[in-house]
């Protein structure tokens, strides 16, 4: 059991993130690959992630076990939608909280060389742990960024209006099955027996596309907002409706720019030709038929426009990735 110890400062200071924690949604969804979770919807998702899944996308399961502890210094709280940057902060980590963490994760085992050379936060290992990290976001994460937004918008939309009918306390009982609100205290289902205080700090909730089972915390808060990822409500899965695929309804060039638009909160005309793979006169193109289609918002600032996906363009993603 989780015990979250709640103050009247805390109260006042909880709230729900205001974007997808892509690092959470990494780890976390590693554990949908490998322990066969999450019923249709999972079996689907590792349908379409295990035959792109690079070798080197695999050590990350070095770090990250089937169950129970994995370091902290992975999950970093940032609310950005480009994955490229919410790596970024996992690299920046010090070397004291690597140490730390690996230990913790090894206790008292062996260790691989390049997670011992990462322990003490060697340039080369970390490269490989940011390879990796790439290599494994591009094939399980990316493809289904958009399902992952318009989940998450939902929750969050949901937990507006529990706020807007009963206060935090009202959310903090609709949080999640596992978790029970008793004032001051908010138990959760949870695999080791822990209290957390919150001392005044408030607490950030997380909805979480990969979470399973039970929320998840951090073993080491510090001093920052104390972080509780709770899972999000799947509905039932409709596999003949995934078959009718983006590409199939707006053409493969057109998916294709939709779905790198998907993949970072803005960016230009040249950054979506690229990760299309498409040139820039044709990329520019496409996504002239997805602005005047209400998919994408482009805005000028300098001299480059930036393109951003609309709800509705991820909502499209989501039904048909």
């Amino acid at each position: 059991m989780l015990r979250i110890h709640f103050t009247a400062p805390d109260l006042a200071r909880t709230r729900v993130a205001s974007a997808p924690a892509l690092m959470w949604e990494t780890v976390l969804s590693t554990h949908w690959l490998r322990d066969g979770c999450a019923g249709l919807l999972g079996t689907w998702w590792r349908g379409r992630v295990r035959p792109n899944l690079p070798g080197r996308a695999r050590a990350l399961s070095e770090l990250i076990p089937k169950q129970g502890y994995f370091p902290d210094f992975l999950t970093p709280h940032t609310a950005t939608l480009c994955l490229a940057e919410a790596v970024e902060p996992v690299l920046r980590t010090r070397r004291k909280e690597l140490r730390g963490d690996i230990e913790l994760l090894a206790g008292g085992g062996a260790l691989s060389p390049w997670v011992r050379d990462l322990r003490q936060g060697l340039g080369p290992a970390l490269a490989h742990l940011d390879q990796s990290f790439r290599d494994y976001q591009r094939a399980a994460i990316t493809p289904f960024l958009g399902s992952i937004l318009t989940h998450t918008a939902r929750e969050r939309a949901r937990a507006g209006r529990l706020l807007a009918s009963g206060g935090v306390e009202a959310l903090l009982g609709g949080l999640s099955p596992s978790a029970r609100w008793h004032a001051p205290c908010l138990d959760v289902d949870y695999p080791v027996d822990r209290d957390l205080r919150l001392d005044g700090r408030g607490l950030l909730l997380v909805p979480s596309y990969f979470c399973r089972c039970h929320p998840v915390t951090l073993v080491r808060q510090g001093d920052e907002v104390p972080v509780l990822v709770y899972p999000l409500g799947h509905e039932p899965w409709d596999a003949e409706a995934a078959d009718d695929t983006l590409a199939d309804l707006v053409g493969c060039s057109r998916a294709a720019v939709l779905e790198a638009a998907g993949q970072c909160r803005r960016s230009n005309t040249s950054q979506l030709a690229r990760r299309s793979g498409l040139l820039l006169s044709s990329a520019s193109q496409h996504l002239a038929v997805l602005r005047r289609a209400g998919l994408v918002v482009s805005s000028r600032e300098g001299n480059s426009v930036l393109h951003e996906i609309t709800p509705l363009g991820a909502s499209l993603l989501h039904r048909h990735v």
